[in-house]
């Protein structure tokens, strides 16, 4: 395999195309791409056309992700992304406008991905610290699992132009009022926590991973977890209760 050539990862792509597709035909796509080099080799009609066109949409995302962490989104161009996904350019252009069309095609997907695992992780919290903390892992471990998403929807966001710093700012919005709404629900006197703590604990977090990020550090992410906490818990119960975050985990 060239050695920019994508991998899509199954879960993942399972996930994006959803599950109307039989799983051997699926499973037969991803058999034909680990077999010829990341690319549908002239044997791919044999699967149905609408399979192979979803994905390669998502192929396509996965090279943006990729080339966008790897070489700035500013430096991407368009043959960066067919060079990694193994496609031609008319097929980029069946599916994608332009450069920032892609790219927020992109910033969505992986962002949807870290919504529903952040979700899914949070609900299985007892309490508003449980749900908190386990919320923060998932980010964590989202950021250490797709370091090149996380990139993406953290660092080259922020440089990219068109829509993709508004969902940049819609996404860390989104965050803030889903720890907002939890505190009001689940804490004594919420009423005492202005809306712009949620705002403020997010945007704090956001900038720590940033700087993480350009640093290339994803493999410490999960020691951030006790100071994270420690953070985010501090404006809403206090020194002790923020404290016991650390002393937990020294423990």
């Amino acid at each position: 395999m060239p050695p920019n050539r994508v991998q899509l990862s199954p879960e993942i792509l399972v996930e994006a195309i959803g599950d109307d597709w039989p799983s051997e035909q699926v499973d037969a796509a991803i058999e034909l791409l680990a077999a010829s080099k990341g690319r549908f080799p002239s044997g791919s009609g044999k699967l149905p056309v609408e399979l192979v066109r979803a994905i390669q949409r998502e192929r396509l995302i996965a090279a943006m992700l990729d080339a966008a962490a790897t070489r700035g989104y500013r430096e991407t161009n368009v043959q960066d992304v067919i060079e990694r996904a193994g496609v031609s350019r008319p097929t980029f252009y069946e599916h994608f406008t332009n450069k920032d069309d892609c790219f927020l095609a992109a910033f969505d997907a992986g962002a949807r991905r870290l919504r529903t695992r952040v979700s899914s992780a949070a609900g299985k919290g007892e309490d508003w610290r449980g749900r908190l903390r386990l919320a923060l892992a998932a980010i964590l471990a989202f950021a250490c699992v797709e370091p090149q998403t996380a990139r993406t929807l953290i660092v080259e966001a922020r440089a990219a132009s068109g829509e993709a710093p508004q969902r940049r700012i819609e996404l860390l919005d989104g965050f803030a009022a889903c720890l907002d709404a939890t505190a009001r629900e689940l804490l004594r006197h919420p009423t005492d926590r202005s809306p712009l703590t949620a705002a403020g604990v997010v945007g704090g977090i956001e900038a720590v991973l940033y700087a993480r990020l350009c640093r290339g550090e994803p493999e410490q992410f999960a020691d951030l977890l006790p100071s994270l906490m420690y953070f985010a818990v501090l404006p809403y119960e206090g020194q002790q209760a923020a404290s016991e975050e650390l002393t937990a985990a020294a423990s």
